[in-house]
């Protein structure tokens, strides 16, 4: 059974086979979909993009998002002041869910990924690394970043007309944060992480 791999499409349990050292995929033979791949430099590229969303995730809660001119008076917010302004409203809820999905949950993700590609990178085995890899897969559906920056641009596109709209640094970082998790979303191989575990001391 250790050798059997699901299809993750259409269920079709196959027997897994070796790809060669370099670089090569494995495809379906019923729905050619991809069931696995073999990257010698998928932790390392992973590792790298994971530490580059950590730093822009800093960045953007440190730095105003959007600042608004009206009347030549300007008003810059960050996120952590739009959390507190809709706390101070009476929407705590609203409050907690924007806290919790733009920057609980994605640094809770991030740090564990560190904390998982670390040691595999230097041949270790991380402490925790299965109950790791099934915090990830339920934390995973609720980093909603990219919801976050659409939510922002539709907010800016309609106070245009209202105000002078200034974006700030923070829209920027959470627009590379985006780009980020889309490429290590990409990179990261799950089989690739077990067997790098399964190597390791």
């Amino acid at each position: 059974m250790k050798d059997l791999t699901a299809c993750h499409e259409c269920d079709l349990l196959l027997k897994s086979t070796l790809l060669p050292v370099t670089k090569g995929s494995a495809t379906c033979p019923r729905c050619a979909a991809e069931l696995y791949r073999n990257d010698p430099n998928s932790l390392e590229r992973s590792l790298a993009l994971t530490c580059a969303a950590l730093v822009l995730l800093f960045l953007a809660n440190a730095f105003p998002i959007v600042g608004l001119n009206i009347q030549g008076h300007q008003v810059e917010t960050t996120l952590f002041g739009t959390v507190r302004q809709l706390w101070r409203d009476d929407m705590p809820i609203v409050a907690l869910l924007l806290l919790a999905t733009t920057v609980v949950i994605p640094l809770i993700e991030m740090l564990a990924m560190a904390w998982i590609l670390f040691p595999l990178h230097f041949q270790r085995r991380p402490p925790g690394f299965a109950m790791l890899i099934r915090a990830l897969q339920l934390a995973h559906p609720w980093a909603m970043v990219e919801v976050f920056i659409l939510g922002v641009l539709v907010s800016l596109v309609k106070l245009s007309h209202l105000a002078d709209v200034v974006p700030g640094p923070a829209i920027w970082c959470f627009g590379g944060l985006m780009l980020v998790l889309a490429a290590l979303s990409t990179v990261l191989d799950h089989r690739t992480i077990w067997q790098s575990w399964e190597r390791a001391e």
